[in-house]
């Protein structure tokens, strides 16, 4: 099977992987995985972030402070700062950034404004944004469309929420990336939601090290993993696994047109 899939996120620079990075690296390759984005998620980490991805020519990264983290760094995550940091080659995406009032690790306050500030590097570097959101559906939508401005790129990264935000974010052009969430047996819902988005709508990702999809669950996701999330989907839309994989690295080329293409 020639399949040529992209891990649109996972967390390489974890110290889950320091070790065995090498190792994870290559059976994402064997497994038909072509291309990672490793996600950034605190200010601090962001030189590691940036030394995964030059270390591996299929790797790329995001610049950007987790919505937990923006109030410990808030003061780091200035527009500016977004801006300059995204100037190295790999980088290729904002965030991740958003809201997650599940955990509320940050104050809503301070979430918020980090948010609005990724926002507005994307539309100044047009990167894509990366926008992570758990129980903040309403507030999620209502930032994306008044900061915005009709002109914002991005995506909702493992995205478990409801069929409104689903609908909503398509409406404006952005596409939904799916996890292993998406396998659980639990995850009916998301599944029927996942039937009624556009397949030329949908990413895929692992999350790695967390979420890993059946038949791995309760084991260190990796971006090999993707490939069981993949079929999950192709599955649900009633495709092949290669015309999905097909479809779903066309979709991320698109919105990640900063990262070259798998030969």
């Amino acid at each position: 099977m020639n399949l040529q899939l992209i891990d649109t996120h996972c967390h390489l620079d974890f110290p889950e992987f320091k070790e065995q990075r090498d190792a994870v690296v290559q059976r994402a390759r064997d497994a038909g995985v072509k291309r990672m984005i490793t996600i950034c998620t605190h200010a601090s980490r962001i030189a590691g972030v940036k030394d995964v991805a030059q270390s591996y020519d299929d790797v790329f990264c995001s610049i950007g402070v987790h919505p937990h983290h923006s109030g410990e760094e808030g003061e780091l995550v200035e527009t500016a700062w977004l801006i300059e940091q995204s100037k190295y080659e790999k980088v290729v995406g904002l965030g991740e950034t958003g809201l997650d009032y599940y955990y509320n690790n940050s104050p809503v306050e301070l979430q918020k404004e980090s948010f609005r500030r990724h926002i507005r590097a994307s539309l100044e570097t047009d990167l894509p944004l990366i926008v992570h959101t758990r129980d903040a559906d309403d507030d999620t939508y209502e930032i994306l469309k008044s900061e915005g401005q009709g002109r914002l790129r991005g995506l909702l990264h493992c995205f478990s929420s409801g069929a409104k935000l689903a609908q909503q974010a398509v409406e404006m052009g952005f596409y939904l990336s799916l996890s292993g969430i998406v396998t659980f047996k639990k995850s009916q819902e998301l599944r029927d939601i996942v039937k009624d988005i556009p397949l030329e709508s949908i990413l895929v990702e692992t999350d790695a090290p967390f979420l890993a999809p059946m038949p791995h669950r309760g084991r260190t996701n990796e971006p090999a993993y993707v490939v069981h999330t993949a079929a999950a989907i192709a599955e649900v839309k009633g495709v092949s696994l290669e015309e999905f994989s097909a479809i779903t690295t066309a979709n991320a080329l698109r919105v990640f047109n900063r990262m070259s293409a798998p030969e």
